[in-house]
């Protein structure tokens, strides 16, 4: 397996993840996310990928088909009222092919991150994860994260 940057021509196959994504989410909080909808336009997706306080990674199996995605989002908090200067690496949204998942994929996707953060001087890295999706807590808890923050809501 190959881990990169994503370029531009990568937008359809991680479009097509970006769906797989949602379709989780609608089907765990169809009061909150929509059905055949995704995060970002290819305009939007264009401008992430060009960023680089935003990295978006890939992963392609030994056939070359990408297969995950990890991205990213730089974090610097300085001269905070109560908090300490830190950098954060902030994984915004990290998606294997539904097809693929359990061969270690996301594995490696997650420790090429740690890598990555590890090297541009980052204090931790930081991810949300969507009660509705226990499978992705307990990959998260495999990895050895722990909780960081709790939401809560009320629905009215």
């Amino acid at each position: 397996m190959t881990i990169k940057r994503a370029e531009i021509k990568n937008i359809p196959d991680i479009n097509r993840l970006l769906h797989q994504v949602l379709s989780v989410h609608h089907q765990g909080r169809p009061d909150l996310f929509r059905a055949n909808s995704k995060k970002y336009t290819n305009e939007e997706l264009e401008v992430i990928i060009q960023d680089k306080e935003r990295p978006v990674f890939v992963a392609f199996d030994g056939a070359g088909n990408l297969v995950g995605y990890a991205f990213c989002v730089i974090q610097v908090y300085q001269n905070d009222p109560i908090c300490i200067d830190r950098k954060t690496l902030y994984i915004d949204d990290l998606c294997v092919e539904q097809l693929m998942r359990g061969k270690h994929i996301g594995t490696d996707l997650y420790q090429h991150v740690l890598k990555y953060a590890k090297k541009i001087g980052c204090y931790n890295v930081t991810l949300n994860v969507w009660s509705c999706n226990p499978e992705a807590a307990a990959f998260y808890q495999a990895m050895g994260m722990i909780p960081y923050r709790t939401s809560m809501e009320k629905i009215l």
